[in-house]
Parts: structure tokens; C-alpha cells; sequence
């Protein structure tokens, strides 16, 4: 019996190697549960893809004067005409086309917008939550300064000072945005640099731009990408609302404020005129700010469900 035993080969049965779930795997679980957020990617997406097919898609130069198509209707309307999808404005230019085009300049001035403010906004809280001191007083003191006015009046009186375009809407709504990622970014850098791995670094006699840029600034990221996707919206929003008080884009840019501007004087007589473009911008802000919201859900394991 003993010499039987002996010849059985002990068999080691490891325990099976549980794999982690890849970080964009689990994000996009976590990500998709959430339907009002699938929803706002998909409205992002889908106006996204109009923009850059625009050229393609639209029927007409945005810019074109139809002659004899003033204030047409909508194809399916009585007055509506085929070629005219969704009719024209009051000097006979086909609103499909505008809307079109008016989707890149919306989404074009949004990304700039972010692009701006979170370039200088995370660079000044990187610089205020770190080195602290004066730095932080100069920094926050002119941040407060920015803060303690309306944003859109804020707005206005910089596009007054630099003169109604497009490109002064623009620098105009960076400035305006430029402070909550100052804020953001300034508090995760004070949270951070008092981590234990910071510390080691600094111990090593890392150098400060090796700290701030290459150990702590990943670390803060995810906040400040999903102040970048709602900043998206206001963006859009407040550029639009300068549009519209004949600030921003001047005619004939076909951008969506500029085109309520335009409008509001046919309101009663031809509605289709304003509710496209007013329209156009609820969706697409709507759509940045569910999508927003679903990124905070998805990296934050706090507000998972």
C-alpha cells in the first residue's frame, strides 16, 4: 500500500490568475449604465459627423442667395419647397445648408474654447496648488476677480474692448471659462502633492517640473477632462448668445446665434426661421452635458451604481 502511494505523482494545483479588467474596458461598463450619458455621446457624435460631412451634405453654399426662395417653408409644409429641405431665411438662403456649416463653427468655437481654457487654466492651478505663497495669492485673488462677475456680462465686456468677431467671441469665452479649471485643477494639486509617492519623488531630488508635469498632472486628469467635456457646452452656449446680440460671428457667418439673431423678427410669421437653430443648440448642449455628467459617474467610484 505505501509502496502504491509512493508511486502517485502529487499533483500542485495553482489557484486560477484573476485577471484586472483593462481601465477603459471597466470605464466603458461603468460608462454605458448610465443611458442618459450613452444618449448625450450619441447626440455629440451624430452632430459631430454632420459637421465634418457638411460640405458633402448640404444642398447649397450657406451663403448663396436663392432667387424667389424668401421665407419658404419646410418641404412638408404648404409653402415648402423639395429642394429647400428646411426651407429658407428672409433673403432666401436654404437653412439646411447654415444649419450645416453652423454645426462646425458651434463645435469648432467650442473646442477652442476648451483648448484655451484648459491649456492656461490647468497651467495656473498647476503653478498656484503647487508653489503656493505669492504665486497662489496672484493667481486665486485674480481668479476671484473673474468670478465675482456675471459670465456672460464678463463676456461682453471683454468682446466690447477687442471689437465684435468671431475670433474676440472666442478669446472672450475662454477668459470667462478659464477660472473653474483654475479651481479644479488647484485643489487636485493640493490633494496630490501631499501623497506618499510625491514625497518619495521629492526625497529623490526630483525637479519640480518633473513632479508637477510628469507624477502629479496624470494623476489630475480626470477632473479636468470632464470639466473639458462640460465646458464644451458653455462654450457653445455663451458664443452663441454673443452671436446673438450681434457680438460674435457677424453675417454671413452661418453660425447658430447669429442665425436667432437674424430671425427673431419672423417669429411670429415664419417660426421655423428661429426654433431650427434654437434647436440645434439645445441638442448639442444637452448632448455635452449628459455626456459630461456620465464621465463624473464613470471615473468616480463614489458615484457608481
Amino acid at each position: 500500500m505505501n509502496q502504491l502511494v509512493g508511486t502517485i505523482e502529487t499533483v500542485n494545483i495553482q489557484p486560477a490568475e484573476i485577471k484586472e479588467p483593462h481601465p477603459m474596458a471597466e470605464f466603458w461598463y461603468f460608462f454605458k449604465q448610465n443611458t442618459g450619458a450613452v444618449i448625450g455621446l450619441s447626440i455629440v457624435m451624430i452632430f459631430l459627423v454632420l459637421a465634418i460631412v457638411a460640405p458633402w451634405l448640404s444642398p447649397f453654399d450657406p451663403a448663396e442667395i436663392q432667387d424667389g426662395a424668401l421665407r419658404l417653408g419646410p418641404a412638408w409644409t404648404a409653402d415648402g419647397h423639395l429642394p429647400y429641405l428646411l426651407g429658407t431665411d428672409d433673403v432666401g438662403r436654404d437653412q439646411l445648408s447654415r444649419l450645416l456649416y453652423g454645426a462646425r463653427i458651434s463645435l469648432g468655437v467650442g473646442f477652442v474654447v476648451v483648448f484655451i481654457s484648459l491649456t492656461a487654466g490647468t497651467f495656473l492651478g498647476l503653478m498656484a496648488g503647487y508653489f503656493g505663497g505669492w504665486v497662489d495669492h496672484i493667481v486665486m485673488r485674480s481668479v476671484d476677480i473673474l468670478m465675482s462677475l456675471p459670465s456672460i456680462l464678463l463676456a461682453i465686456v471683454v468682446v466690447s474692448i477687442l471689437g465684435p468677431s468671431l475670433l474676440n467671441a472666442i478669446i472672450a469665452v475662454s477668459v470667462v471659462a478659464m477660472p473653474g479649471f483654475v479651481r479644479l485643477t488647484r485643489a487636485s494639486m493640493m490633494s496630490e502633492k501631499v501623497k506618499n509617492y510625491v514625497v518619495a519623488s521629492r526625497t529623490f531630488g526630483a525637479h519640480p517640473a518633473r513632479l508637477i508635469f510628469r507624477e502629479i498632472l496624470p494623476n489630475c486628469m480626470a477632473p479636468i477632462m470632464i470639466q473639458g467635456t462640460l465646458g464644451f457646452s458653455e462654450g457653445i452656449l455663451n458664443a452663441a448668445a454673443l452671436g446673438f446680440l450681434g457680438l460674435g460671428a457677424q453675417a454671413p457667418t452661418p453660425e447658430w446665434g447669429t442665425m436667432l439673431a437674424d430671425s427673431r423678427a419672423f417669429i411670429e410669421s415664419s417660426p421655423w426661421m428661429v426654433t431650427l437653430p434654437g434647436l440645434c443648440i439645445l441638442l448639442v448642449v444637452l448632448g455635452f452635458n449628459l455626456f459630461g455628467d456620465g464621465l463624473r459617474d464613470a471615473f468616480d467610484p463614489r458615484l457608481r451604481k
